[in-house]
């Protein structure tokens, strides 16, 4: 049996893609010991887990590096191109949304809105959807400072609780998209193992929570 190589998103997903594998009878112990690796075979089953940022998870799967990944629907949407997407895991849940200070009304006026976000493709195709022409500012840190400098009439950013937008006196006034973590997969990898893949994926689904 072919050993399948999985990118993991490191931090929140990782500890939750984690929990899954377990449920699922696989020893992720090396993993949960402290090591400071970045690849680990998992001892009782054809696996190979690797430690990335959410970006290059992606980009480690489209090259075929790796043959499956578990990242979020935002950096899907923002980075993803060629690859399917197979699975909704179910958590990691949040969702992509518009935001405003407070007081402002962001449709009054003619004039062409300014948005902050670390999102640019998103935000670009939102806006495009609506038939808006606006300037993306992109952001690297805290996109919640643009509107309260003036940079930005607005932001597009992701939205969990809405506690950190609510203290800097921003809320959301447009759901754009819901998000949660994906399992996507190598196009060549699925011609490849394909029974491999499907086997993994079908005790993968089996153990997600309701």
């Amino acid at each position: 049996m072919s050993v399948l190589k999985i990118a993991l998103t490191k931090g929140r997903l990782e500890k939750k893609t984690l929990a899954v594998l377990k449920k699922m009878g696989l020893d992720c112990s090396e993993l949960e010991s402290g090591s400071r690796k970045l690849i680990y075979k998992i001892p009782n089953y054809p696996l190979e887990i690797v430690l990335a940022k959410a970006a290059d998870v992606i980009t480690y799967v489209e090259h075929g590096v790796c043959d499956l990944g578990v990242v979020g629907k935002d950096t899907i949407m923002e980075n993803g191109n060629s690859f399917y997407e197979m699975l909704d895991l179910g958590f990691g849940k949040c969702r992509f949304a518009l935001a405003t200070k407070v007081e402002d009304d962001f449709y009054s006026g003619c004039k062409t809105r300014r948005i902050a976000t670390k999102y640019p493709k998103v935000a670009r195709e939102y806006f495009a959807k609506k038939g808006m022409d606006v300037d993306i500012i992109k952001i690297e840190g805290s996109v919640e400072l643009a509107p309260l400098l003036g940079i930005a009439d607005a932001i597009v950013d992701i939205v969990e609780t809405g506690t950190t937008m609510k203290e800097n006196g921003l809320h959301p006034i447009e759901d754009i998209h819901p998000i949660s973590a994906r399992l996507i997969v190598n196009i060549a990898s699925m011609k490849l193992y394909k029974e491999e893949i499907f086997d993994f994926l079908k005790k993968l689904e089996d153990n997600l929570e309701d």
